[in-house]
């Protein structure tokens, strides 16, 4: 491992004073994630500075709560008086709720962010700068039967080796007892087994190129012992071959998934060969049932994976641990509440490493840290063999207070939290509005459309952008395979893309021309409803359609035969699918806009045209109802939405304009 220090780069921080340099090194260990991963880690900086009484104090910056070492900023770090935190570190017990309040007292800035429950652990080590990762190389070292005798052999004098113990107080106390008892001289680091590295130095440089050392120790010492280059395949074997996906069986999956977590789920399905070859291991059930391999990876990903689909007998698994575990952590009569017992990892030999969360973000989060797992746990494998903590330890800190606290302080899901939706003609107009509803309310969306750039247009893990031909079935195929992939099958679809070509009467209208029409606004809608039937028969709270339909429907205008029939047609194959799939919990309404001019199909030749053909001007035209107001893309995006919520419930084969008030209509 390199150092990533850049002296012209420093020297930008450096304006800042030590705060600043220490922003800059955060960053450099946060952007490295086989150090640091979603939100992991924290450093400090220890410095003099007067209050607003004028007196002089001695102050922990220390990271704070929910910042990110990979783009933190100066106000991502809270001041703690640290006087007050060595003197924590001499009491013999101290709850960890009431640590937290100690800490959140004693900074001199009420609107930082909470201090990192490891500041007492900061405070005492005798440096300026303190830095913490969870480095994959030493947690592959560390994570074998013989891992403290390997730890010494690598790090001899310039470490301190302690044994795994509860982050919070109890660690800091630890520590605070055996780092004088082993520190000397050439100690520039810190070990906590099963957990992380420490380094420390009088500089923020020191310290940060000191784990840089730290770690390439480690790193070395692997590589010396065949146990840092690995391979999930032996030399010369095939690549590892994927089974077409088959998209019920993953959204049944992720049905049971959702049934477990008493809500929906996000499942991603990850099948290239690395994970495959992962999840077809012989030994898969023991080094993969171990456990996560630090503590800090429980909340994200669970204890323990699930093999295989059987995700009843995970759940009930996960209860009776729940079950023989949690009195021994329940105090003063108050009962833990269990988490919900739905794994978040799943490994399974066709499809793979499936990652579950409650957000496309969650899923994301838990993809990353178990691919960095599964490099940890090869590479413990081959030094020794992979041990991860025993099931109580791991139990303890996934139902440890502070993080049942921050649990309850997080907001209320929305209302489409864990649920995809497909959206056609997603890149403009209707479509791209109804895009923005959808994830506004929480959901995944896959996002298709026939103008390439829909594949950049959301760069966010909860869009998946997919160019389309919504008229080649081979197309919506592969559009479906992609989305199904991603999320874990499909709740809500949205059917808006279409055509609105230039006016013409009937006379004058080629067969091709009306063919091309009916293939985009009718064909095409077809065949992505019988494709997404099943899987929305298996949405955990039942499947919802909203087809975008027209004012044309109920009052058609001439010269717009081929529109006029072809929506026509659309909404009466809706109103049988309402009757069709009503037994299946599926409901289907239509929405009927007009003029919503921020849309592709209104061309200025379009606009010109229509409004010529009824004698008005354009501007007469663009607000030609009874309200005289004009309808927007996003006012029918945000009805379109609410068609899919719980407003609409108990509606289906319903059809609603949104056209500010049609005279021929009413």
């Amino acid at each position: 491992m390199r150092s990533r220090w850049n002296d012209e780069e420093a020297a930008r921080y450096a304006t800042d004073g030590e705060l600043g340099l220490r922003v800059y090194t955060s960053r450099l260990l946060g952007s490295d994630p086989s150090l640091v991963l979603h939100g992991g880690g924290n450093t400090s900086v220890k410095v003099r500075e007067r209050n607003v009484l004028g007196e002089e104090e001695d102050i922990l910056y220390v990271k704070g709560s929910g910042w990110d070492l990979a783009t933190i900023e100066s106000a991502g770090f809270a001041p703690v008086r640290l006087p007050r935190l060595l003197g924590l570190a001499q009491l013999d017990a101290l709850s960890d709720t009431r640590m937290a309040s100690e800490l959140k007292s004693n900074m001199t800035d009420a609107a930082a962010p909470a201090p990192s429950v490891e500041a007492i652990l900061h405070a005492i080590l005798p440096h300026p700068f303190v830095d913490h990762t969870h480095a994959d190389a030493l947690i592959a070292l560390t994570n074998t039967p013989h891992g403290m005798e390997q730890a010494r052999e690598v790090y001899g004098e310039v470490a301190v080796i302690v044994p795994y113990e509860m982050p919070g107080f109890r660690l800091a106390r630890l520590c605070a007892r055996l780092f004088p008892e082993q520190a000397g001289d050439h100690t520039i680091g810190m070990v906590l087994l099963n957990h992380g590295l420490f380094s420390f130095g009088e500089t923020a440089r020191a310290s940060y190129e000191r784990m840089i050392q730290l770690v390439t120790m480690a790193e070395d010492y692997l590589a010396a012992h065949n146990a840092w280059t690995i391979s999930l395949a032996p030399d010369g074997s095939a690549p590892e071959v994927q089974a077409p996906l088959d998209r019920v069986a993953l959204a049944s999956l992720r049905r049971e998934v959702s049934e477990a977590a008493g809500a929906p789920m996000i499942v991603a399905a990850h099948s290239d060969e690395h994970c495959l070859r992962f999840a077809r291991r012989d030994d898969l059930a023991r080094i993969a049932r171990q456990g996560p391999a630090t503590p800090d990876h429980v909340i994200r990903t669970k204890r323990l994976p699930l093999i295989g689909h059987d995700v009843r007998d995970y759940a009930d698994e996960y209860q009776r641990s729940f079950a023989e575990y949690a009195p021994r952590l329940e105090q003063d009569g108050h009962p833990l509440t269990m988490l919900d017992p739905a794994p978040r990892v799943i490994l399974d030999g066709e499809l793979g490493m499936c990652v579950v969360g409650r957000t496309a973000k969650d899923a994301a989060i838990a993809e990353d840290i178990y691919r960095h797992t599964m490099e940890i746990i090869l590479r413990a494998e081959a030094l020794d063999a992979y041990q991860a903590l025993p099931p109580w330890e791991i139990f303890e800190v996934e139902y440890w207070d502070l993080e049942q606290a921050k649990l309850r302080r997080q907001e209320q899901p929305r209302v489409f939290a864990g649920e995809v939706a497909l959206v056609t003609g997603a890149a403009s107009g209707i479509g791209k509005a109804c895009v923005e509803a959808l994830i506004q309310r929480g959901a995944a969306v896959l996002a298709l459309d026939l103008n390439p750039a829909i594949e950049g247009m959301w760069e966010r893990p909860d869009v998946l952008g997919v160019r389309c031909d919504v008229t080649d079935e081979a197309d919506l195929s592969r559009a479906l395979d992609s989305g199904v992939a991603g999320f874990g099958g499909l709740d809500m679809l949205i059917l808006n893309a279409g055509i609105f070509p230039a006016s013409r009467r009937i006379e004058a209208l080629d067969l091709g021309e009306w063919d091309r029409v009916l293939r985009v606004n009718l064909d095409a809608n077809v065949a992505l409803l019988r494709e997404s039937h099943p899987l929305l028969k298996l949405a955990p709270r039942g499947g919802r359609v909203a087809i975008i339909g027209s004012k044309n429907v109920p009052a058609p205008g001439p010269g717009a035969a081929a529109y006029s029939a072809s929506k026509a047609a659309l909404t009466q194959l809706a109103r049988v699918a309402a009757l069709e799939w009503g037994g299946d919990g599926i409901r289907v309404n239509v929405l009927h806009p007009n003029q919503v001019f921020d849309t592709a199909i209104w061309t200025e030749e379009v606009l010109r045209s229509r409004a010529a053909q009824y004698g008005l001007s354009v501007e007469e035209y663009r607000r030609n109802n009874v309200l005289r107001v004009e309808v927007t893309s996003r006012d029918v995006a945000e009805l379109a939405a609410e068609f899919c919520g719980p407003l609409f419930a108990r509606t289906t084969g319903a059809q609603i304009p949104v056209d500010g008030g049609n005279e021929r209509v009413i």
